[in-house]
This record gives structure tokens, C-alpha cells and sequence, in this order.
């Protein structure tokens, strides 16, 4: 069995879901040595997440930050967690319930995602920063 690991660091993203599946594909090459495997992505943050999702429609990406502004609110006065910023506690909310890492079979040296399928960074902080990733791929 074959293990690939790589670290990257994202440029800082406006608030939002953006595609990262070209990014993660540029930095880590080593996935084509894989015919049949597992590729899993992980952000080392609390205030952004991952997740898997359409890959074609920007206004998918536009209506998914619309539906969790809606659901977990800023300047919520029940917050304790308050001082870093109105949008810390609510990003980390927001993290918590897409999550920190998705897992992506490998098949034939590439990511076996659907066709309309990406990877996005979800980013839930106004000015959240540069954000790191660690790539891990194994399989035969």
C-alpha cells in the first residue's frame, strides 16, 4: 500500500463556499499513483470547514451561505463566545455542523467524484485568514 501527505496553505477567502478541488488536485499530484484508494482533506481551523457539493452552479455556493447566515445568526445575545468578533461563534457553529474533513475514493490515479461534484472550502469568518489543509491519499 502506498500513503501520500501533504500540507497546504489556501490564500485567505472572503466569506463564503468556494471550490477548492482544482487547488487540492494541483498541489498533490501523488494521487494519480493511486489506482484504487482513499483520499481524505483536512482543515486545521474551528471557524471553516469542508464539504462535497455541485461544482457547476455558482448560485449553489451563494443559496448554502444564505441558509446557514439564516440559521446560525450573528450578535445572537445568548453567545458567551463572544470576543473574538459577531462571526466567531457562529463560524464555529457552522463548522461543527459540515465538519472538518471529507473523505474522496481514488480510482485509477484520480478523485472518483461525481460529475457535478466539488470540494469546497466553507469559509465562516468575515476576515478569517489563510487557511491550511493536510492532504492524506493511500491505496493501492
Amino acid at each position: 500500500m502506498k500513503i501520500f501527505q501533504t500540507e497546504i496553505r489556501l490564500r485567505e477567502k472572503r466569506r463564503g463556499f468556494h471550490l477548492i478541488t482544482n487547488e487540492i488536485l494541483h498541489a498533490f499530484p501523488e494521487i494519480g499513483q493511486i489506482n484504487a484508494g482513499m483520499c481524505q482533506v483536512f482543515i486545521q481551523h474551528t471557524s471553516a470547514s469542508l464539504t462535497i457539493n455541485e461544482n457547476a452552479d455558482p448560485t449553489v455556493r451563494i443559496d448554502f451561505e444564505m441558509f446557514f447566515n439564516k440559521s446560525v445568526p450573528e450578535n445572537d445575545p445568548d453567545y458567551e463566545h463572544d470576543y473574538e468578533g459577531s462571526d466567531d461563534m457562529p463560524a464555529h457553529l457552522k463548522a461543527a455542523l459540515l465538519g472538518s474533513s471529507v473523505m474522496i475514493p481514488v480510482r485509477k490515479g484520480k478523485l472518483a467524484l461525481g460529475t457535478w461534484q466539488g470540494i469546497y472550502l466553507c469559509e465562516h469568518r468575515d476576515s478569517g485568514g489563510p487557511r491550511n489543509l493536510v492532504l492524506t491519499a493511500w491505496g493501492e
